[in-house]
């Protein structure tokens, strides 16, 4: 089932999420339809406050990203041809690398999008969906797409990284997106 996205304005989009435990009711089906939210809206990732619920988990598919590359970035990122993967209750244990930019988006604020910094490399602890422990290292695209979902159940968004003019500058767009004005091909809820 497609379920709605929560646009920017939503007080779940600042909340820190809950770890969750294996009896978590419907965790499965939840886990399916947020695949399917998220290859319905065209996003690469999805995180569980951006359907609404405040819990530890995130989608996220940075295959599509190499799918979709321009013949000039072929062989630029280490991590081809990228992951598919379910995250549960993950924490980050270490940032490594430079910082560099990549142009980023975000279902929940669409339609603009603007270059973030963020570390090359995320070392992170989580469960998959059986609830096997992993502690892992991600690097790329697909370290970018975990940060970008990581900071969504840390109640942070990536227009948190933009300078103060610069988000001075996007408050009309912002405003507009969280009254609802705003056309998107997918589903939303917006703030009343």
């Amino acid at each position: 089932m497609i379920l709605p996205i929560v646009a920017y304005g939503a007080p779940i989009l600042r909340t820190v999420a809950k770890d969750i435990t294996p009896d978590h009711p419907g965790l499965a089906k939840l886990i399916e339809d947020m695949w399917e939210t998220m290859y319905a809206s065209n996003g690469v990732g999805l995180a569980a406050p951006q359907i609404n619920r405040d819990i530890r988990l995130f989608v996220m598919d940075s295959s599509q990203i190499f799918e979709n590359l321009d013949d000039d970035e072929e062989g630029k990122y280490p991590d081809a041809p990228g992951i598919k993967q379910v995250f549960i209750n993950a924490h980050i244990k270490s940032l490594n690398g430079e910082e560099w930019a990549y142009n980023e988006g975000c279902l929940s604020i669409p339609k603009i999008r603007e270059d973030v910094y963020r570390s090359e490399e995320v070392t992170l602890e989580y469960v998959d969906e059986q609830f096997v422990p992993h502690t892992k290292t991600f690097n790329g695209i697909t370290a970018r797409v975990i940060l970008h979902e990581y900071d969504h159940i840390e109640g942070k968004l990536f227009i948190d990284y933009l300078k103060p003019l610069k988000k001075r500058m996007l408050k009309g767009k912002l405003d507009d997106i969280s009254k609802g004005k705003v056309r998107v091909d997918y589903k939303m809820t917006f703030q009343k």
